[in-house]
């Protein structure tokens, strides 16, 4: 008899979060992205000079 009762909790819960909708804050999602793609390029300039200089080196050996 108690296990119908939790089985419709649960089936209460997982319908109201399959159909809950929150409310998106698009401006606020673009800077949080923005600010991602800004610190990865950010983190790749160091080694930019390094990639250059033996790149050129790789192309004179064929």
């Amino acid at each position: 008899m108690g296990r119908g009762r939790q089985k419709a909790k649960h089936t209460k819960v997982a319908r109201e979060l399959k159909y809950f909708s929150p409310d998106t804050n698009y401006s606020a999602l673009q800077q949080e992205l923005s600010a991602a793609e800004a610190s990865r390029v950010r983190e790749e300039d160091p080694w930019a000079e390094y990639a250059s200089k033996y790149n050129a080196d790789d192309d004179d050996e064929d």
